[in-house]
């Protein structure tokens, strides 16, 4: 797949978790720092990236650049996902559905930064198990990787996507129609 130029200038740096390390000597303590950082541009391209260094400016220095160098397309149908994802990374799970116009998004803090960057603003997620930032953010990344647009998927099964679009609408009204048992 061909990786489209993206503007430097147009990437939003964010800082997710900064986290500060103690390694004990004989002289006392040393401190070192990581960073977790993600960048997006906020019309569908996003990249996460971790830096550790002694200072926090050189972590998080380290951790944009490392970001940059991991910028992905994320698929969007409008300003939300086109279907559910879920992702899996160590102990976290994320689950992301698609959401209404004007939902906002519905999300904690390691999640809204990485889909507010990819240029998502309808969005519902949960996380399950972990509340870690490192694993909540791969597995979100792993969530938004699994994607696939209309297109992608139309291309896939050698189909015009006027045609995915129609039988979805008639597979909708058909469960409408189906009448539903009721209890006597």
């Amino acid at each position: 797949m061909a990786i489209e130029q993206i503007d430097d200038e147009k990437l939003k740096e964010r800082i997710i978790h900064i986290n500060r390390v103690a390694k004990v000597v004989k002289g006392g303590r040393r401190f070192s720092f990581a960073a977790l950082v993600v960048v997006g541009d906020e019309s569908g391209h996003v990249g996460v990236g971790l830096g550790k260094a002694n200072e926090v400016p050189e972590a998080i220095r380290k951790g944009n650049d490392q970001a940059r160098k991991n910028i992905f397309k994320v698929p969007l149908d409008g300003v939300t996902i086109p279907h559910e994802s879920h992702g899996h990374f160590g102990a976290g799970k994320v689950f992301l559905r698609p959401a209404s116009q004007g939902t906002g998004v519905i999300a904690g803090g390691a999640v809204r930064a990485v889909v507010e960057s990819a240029g998502i603003h309808d969005i519902l997620t949960k996380c399950i198990g972990s509340a870690n930032p490192h694993n909540v953010v791969r597995a979100t990344i792993q969530a938004l990787r699994e994607l696939k647009s209309l297109e992608m998927v139309a291309g896939k099964r050698r189909k015009q996507t006027a045609d995915l679009v129609a039988a979805q609408s008639a597979k909708k009204s058909k469960k409408k129609a189906t009448p539903e048992a009721t209890p006597s």
